[in-house]
């Protein structure tokens, strides 16, 4: 069980970095969705979770319909810092920096009547532990495929290189909708991605208020853009709110979360209703009822159980199955098979998304007492 340190740092977290900290523990990703008017607020509130909250580097990859293949390679990749080095009379030496107290010590035995310049050096660039990939849904599908080979293999081909992703990896688009359950990406690449979640912006960007709240305080012509921009370029180590050694002590004892068979069986029914539901069209995949399973185990210790429950089940199935169902059209609609009428099936479907079919299932199936 996870000590009440950790727990109540857990706790603390927003729904949104709430929703990262679950991908981060199973090593999978997150599609978030939000009104369109709303999503520059977003991606900066996630700029700030990831090098506030969990200490990792962020880029944005800006989609659009003429994004090509090179462009979502290069933007992935962090830009190359320049490492300053010491030379002295021709030699350069590929250990010395400006900073060393070798190279500055008043001690040593190899003075140079020659002053010190720094010299700099490329370092190769590496992809960011952090991605959010803005409007991936405008992107072409060529670049929509791309993504699902990154995430897939977990590296990505450049002009002149191969690029791996870091081992604390996650993939976040970020997409305009009117609701969660319109919030798509093309179907296979979709159907990857293991939870969803939809912000609404009443909720409130709890990040992004306190860097105002700072910048108010410290600077009334700051802007918060400029803070944005510093916390995801910055490459100073900073302390996180939660550890890499908090992230694998979580996912450890989520592999030892317990399944009573009853509990299992309920959520094996919930899955069969959903497949059967007269508005479904599909969704209801393998990889989806694998991702269930998973989120399941990663939530009871955060609860301090280490066994699965009915409301977990509830709680997960929203998550895994918003982005993933599909609402049938009228005319295919499986009753119309048998003389259904089309006004009557238009008007049963009619406000009907996958928010409705979930509660409507979960509401169907008994849970084990």
């Amino acid at each position: 069980m996870a000590d009440d340190d950790l727990l109540e740092k857990v706790h603390s977290l927003s729904d949104l970095e709430l929703a990262v900290l679950l991908c981060l523990v199973n090593r999978e990703h997150v599609l978030i969705s939000t009104p369109p008017a709303a999503i520059d607020d977003l991606v900066q509130e996630l700029q700030l979770i990831a090098s506030k909250t969990y200490s990792l580097q962020s880029v944005v990859v800006n989609c659009h319909p003429s994004t090509t293949l090179e462009d979502f390679a290069s933007a992935l990749l962090l830009q190359p810092q320049h490492t300053p080095l010491n030379s002295t009379a021709g030699s350069i030496s590929p250990f010395a920096r400006t900073d060393s107290y070798f190279a500055l010590s008043s001690h040593s035995n190899h003075r140079s009547s020659t002053p010190l310049s720094p010299r700099t050096f490329p370092l190769s660039p590496q992809m960011a532990h952090f991605v959010i990939a803005k409007n991936l849904d405008r992107a072409p599908r060529v670049v929509q495929i791309q993504a699902l080979e990154l995430l897939r293999t977990r590296r990505i081909f450049t002009r002149t290189s191969v690029q791996a992703a870091p081992k604390q990896f996650v993939f976040i688009p970020v997409l305009g909708a009117a609701s969660g359950g319109e919030a798509h990406v093309t179907a296979h690449l979709n159907d990857f991605f293991a939870v969803a979640h939809w912000h609404n912006p009443e909720d409130g960007y709890v990040n992004l208020d306190e860097a105002e709240d700072r910048n108010n305080g410290d600077d009334e012509t700051a802007s918060t853009e400029s803070v944005v921009k510093k916390a995801s370029n910055d490459t100073t180590p900073s302390t996180a709110l939660i550890s890499d050694i908090e992230i694998s002590q979580l996912a450890k004892l989520s592999q030892e979360v317990q399944i009573d068979i009853d509990i299992l069986r309920y959520q094996m029914n919930i899955i069969a209703f959903l497949r059967m539901h007269r508005a479904v069209a599909g969704g209801i995949t393998p990889a989806a009822t694998k991702h269930l399973h998973q989120l399941v185990k990663s939530l009871a210790p955060l609860h301090k159980l280490d066994f699965v429950t009915p409301a977990l089940i509830g709680l997960a199935v929203k998550k895994v199955f918003l982005h993933r169902i599909r609402i049938t059209e009228p005319e295919k609609e499986r009753s119309m098979q048998w003389g259904s009428q089309l006004e009557a099936v238009e008007a049963l479907l009619e406000d009907v998304g996958p928010e409705e079919v979930m509660e409507e299932v979960l509401e169907m199936v008994t849970a084990p007492l």
